[in-house]
């Protein structure tokens, strides 16, 4: 869900293929992400307390593999979750027909400096109208929040996006 969240990625597929080493070890990573630039992230997702000596062979491996093909590695723990919970709740919101161009605007504006969440949302009209479009913004960066301080509540300041 992070990577989906991430504007710099542009394209994942999960467990795209497998490294298959000479004495046998095999391993498939978790995920292959295409970034903006054109380069390449492949990422393996384990918590920390749960990384057995094997697994981190197979994890270095993987990494050495990876860069000798000019590929990031990165090896990530559990989300936090506060942010897991926040993105897990805008990503609801993420498909073009929760965006109207309109509200949009107005909410953009409304957040041209940062103000609570629901102060902008009332400024513009009704929440049920104007919640969805506010999360398709968060989600897409056009607005921002801090998304690991906090669950998102009537609060949470809101401020100018990095754009998507």
């Amino acid at each position: 869900m992070a990577l989906d969240a991430d504007p710099d990625v542009v394209g994942v597929v999960s467990q795209p293929f497998w490294f298959h080493w000479p004495d046998g070890v095999s391993h498939a990573p978790d995920y292959f992400a295409r970034l903006r630039d054109g380069s390449a992230l492949v990422m393996d997702v384990r918590a920390d307390d749960q990384i057995a000596a094997a697994d981190q062979e197979k994890f270095d491996r993987s990494e050495a593999d990876c860069v000798a093909v000019g590929w990031d590695y990165r090896r990530v723990g559990v989300l936090d979750p506060v942010l897991r919970a926040n993105l897990r709740w805008l990503s609801g919101y993420r498909h073009p027909r929760v965006f109207r161009p309109g509200l949009a605007d107005e909410l953009i504006s409304a957040f041209d400096h940062v103000r609570p969440l629901m102060a902008g949302v009332l400024a513009v009209g009704t929440p049920l109208a104007v919640l969805p479009v506010l999360f398709h913004l968060l989600w897409h960066r056009q607005l921002s929040a801090d998304l690991a301080a906090e669950t998102l509540t009537d609060a949470t300041l809101v401020g100018p996006g990095l754009g998507r």
